[in-house]
């Protein structure tokens, strides 16, 4: 396939990309090994109810980087060649989205091995957890390439920030029902929250997937969306 040409290329700019990977893969780390400590006083804060929202809380870099690496071709004369390359808008954005993949493989792996020292559990299955992660992983890396379609590389870290914050917000460090009233609705109008309540669920009380399917098809759809709507932006950029 053609646009495999182009993912291999821009794979060797992701693993290239130290301070990426760093805030992708190391930062979450750092952040489930200060926090678990705090579980003493916080009940909330153990590995097994921390994990789902750390994981997204990675994954909101996949956003950054993958918008990055797209808004900067876009800028440079790379581009204009590479529109003169005979693939589709689609075959474009999955050169950019599937070397990110792997990445978000090994922070879940990461995170898990990590928070299994630390006391996580998994009562339900361990296999519907990882797609939910999996799947919500994917929904990240379409919203940065609507990100890297809209915004230069310079006002890309200012967006990419709200979506930390709407991750964050989504339940990752506090419970939903703390929070209450019209931020916690408008949290659940976003994919994030689900993916976590639904990992979270399955992770502590062990619910099977009729349990979390509403969550599940929240977390599929919004993805669905991310990507579509990456194609039609990009599609824009082509023609422009």
């Amino acid at each position: 396939m053609k646009f495999m040409v182009l993912a291999k290329r821009n794979f060797k700019e992701v693993w290239l990309d130290r301070i990426s990977l760093f805030m992708a893969i190391v930062l979450p780390v750092v952040l489930l090994l200060i926090m678990v400590p705090v579980g003493r006083l916080n009940p909330f804060f153990t590995a097994t109810i921390l994990a789902p929202g750390i994981v997204l809380f990675g994954f909101a870099m996949l956003t950054f980087s993958s918008g990055m690496i797209l808004a900067r071709d876009r800028e440079c004369a790379l581009f204009s060649r590479l529109l003169t390359a005979p693939l589709g808008a689609n075959e474009f954005l999955s050169a950019y989205s599937l070397p990110y993949i792997p990445v978000a493989i090994i922070q879940i792996a990461v995170i898990y091995a990590i928070g299994g020292l630390l006391g996580l559990e998994i009562s339900g299955n361990a296999g519907l957890v990882f797609l939910i992660l999996f799947i919500m992983s994917i929904g990240y890396i379409g919203l940065g390439m609507i990100l890297g379609s809209l915004f230069t590389s310079k006002q890309l870290p200012l967006v990419w920030v709200a979506v930390e914050i709407l991750t964050i917000f989504g339940g990752a460090w506090m419970p939903l029902e703390d929070i209450g009233g019209a931020l916690q609705s408008a949290m659940y109008a976003l994919p994030f929250a689900h993916a976590i309540d639904a990992a979270r669920d399955v992770m502590v009380y062990g619910v099977g997937f009729s349990d979390i399917a509403t969550d599940f098809y929240w977390v599929i759809g919004f993805t669905l969306v991310f990507f579509t709507l990456g194609i039609f932006l990009f599609r824009r950029r082509m023609v422009e």
